[in-house]
């Protein structure tokens, strides 16, 4: 049987977000409804484009539709890259049957895997679960969640086989360069290692330096044996569609994980299949990220204010991309909070829902003071939660017991 380590966040989100008041643990961008898509489209007046009511419901296409493939191909493709095509993508149920498959497919005992950390548990822990030893590959906060790459080489062993990168980062919204991802792919190609890059919060990228490009998938950077995850969850807020999917450059990849697909889920849903193809097509695909990132602009900039407020007590590195800061508490000598007993004190005075770090990406160990907190959600919800938070940083954060 196999052994795996209970999902430390997701267990977390199941506990307390249904309770939540102000949900500023919610890691997708403001959900939108399919009435909102079509007015994302500009086609209001026609329903039947984003759903075929007349369509009968059989599996569908096995490794998604041509016209869905096709669309999630295109967001690779940038002015030095051609475009992906639609064979080298298949669809899944979400970005975590993705990785999970990813994971199967190319993994077992005897193999070394390297993890980008801190990172979604699932990137680590699975591996571990399958029998192979994993070492953590670690950014830290105290050099801007930059990652080492001559710790990248010291770590690679003759047995290692696959490099898990995250980009941007879940849960501190860092984003690796261009010069960084050369870097990765290089030392990867060098030992012909697989490198899988979970790029779910790509590409919402909103608070880069001014006059920097958005750093490219590592697709882009033409090794055969790269593989990409994403999904409609968390840059297209579509997550109740449950769709997701695999890209690689090398055809023997894709074909490895639609085999192994075959052992847990035949096909996606026909009716999600649409309403992302429609969701990816031009010019909704472009209208739905611009709102994106602008409410993650006005976002942020209120989450912003709320640090500076309270600089004695709050610690950060400024997110640059995705949906989620990574922010430590301390007390007024610098000493760092319970985080866990924060998060609950927390939502239990006032609704606000926090994801503690030592619990949900430290393991217990490390992380500890640090809260994940998701910022794309309605602004009204954030202003709303940073209120609540305020009366809390006043009246019950002096009585939190240090970690």
């Amino acid at each position: 049987m196999v052994k795996i380590d209970e999902f430390a966040v997701e267990r977390w989100m199941d506990d307390y977000e249904n309770d939540a008041k102000f949900n500023l643990a919610e890691t997708c961008c403001a959900s939108i409804s399919l009435d909102d898509l079509l007015a994302l489209s500009g086609k209001s007046d026609q329903k039947d484009k984003v759903l075929d009511f007349s369509k009968k419901q059989v599996y569908g296409a096995i490794r998604g539709s041509t016209a869905l493939r096709t669309n999630v191909a295109r967001l690779y493709c940038s002015d030095s890259s051609t475009q992906l095509p639609a064979d080298q993508v298949l669809v899944t149920n979400g970005a975590i049957q993705a990785n999970f498959l990813a994971l199967y497919t190319n993994v077992g005992p005897g193999d070394h895997v390297i993890c980008h950390y801190p990172t979604y548990q699932q990137l680590y822990s699975v591996p571990k679960s399958f029998g192979a030893e994993v070492s953590l590959w670690r950014s830290r906060e105290s050099e801007g969640w930059r990652l080492d790459l001559d710790e990248l080489r010291s770590l690679i062993r003759p047995n290692t086989k696959y490099i898990v990168i995250n980009n941007p980062q879940n849960p501190t919204g860092a984003v690796l360069t261009r010069a960084n991802l050369q870097g990765i792919v290089d030392i990867a190609r060098e030992h012909s290692i697989i490198l899988h890059s979970d790029e779910v919060y790509r590409p919402l990228f909103h608070s880069l330096d001014t006059g920097s490009q958005d750093p490219p998938s590592v697709l882009s950077f033409g090794y055969e044996k790269t593989i990409v995850t994403g999904s409609m969850s968390k840059a297209f807020s579509l997550a109740g569609i449950r769709l997701g999917w695999i890209t690689s450059l090398s055809p023997k990849i894709i074909e490895a994980c639609a085999s192994t697909r075959d052992y847990t889920v035949i096909s996606v849903s026909q009716v999600d299949d649409q309403i992302a193809t429609f969701a990816l097509d031009s010019p909704t695909v472009h209208n739905l990220l611009a709102r994106n990132i602008d409410l993650a602009q006005r976002n942020l900039a209120a989450l912003d204010d709320f640090v500076k407020e309270f600089k004695w007590a709050c610690q950060w590195t400024r997110p640059q991309a995705g949906t989620t800061a990574f922010i430590k508490f301390s007390d007024k000598s610098g000493r760092p909070v319970d985080d866990v007993e924060f998060c609950k004190r927390l939502q239990l005075n006032t609704g606000v829902m926090f994801v503690p770090g030592s619990q949900c990406f430290g393991g217990g160990v490390d992380f500890k003071g640090f809260v994940r907190v998701g910022y794309v959600n309605e602004h009204q919800v954030i202003i709303d939660g940073l209120k609540a938070l305020r009366v809390f940083m006043s009246d019950g954060y002096a009585a939190l017991s240090l970690a």
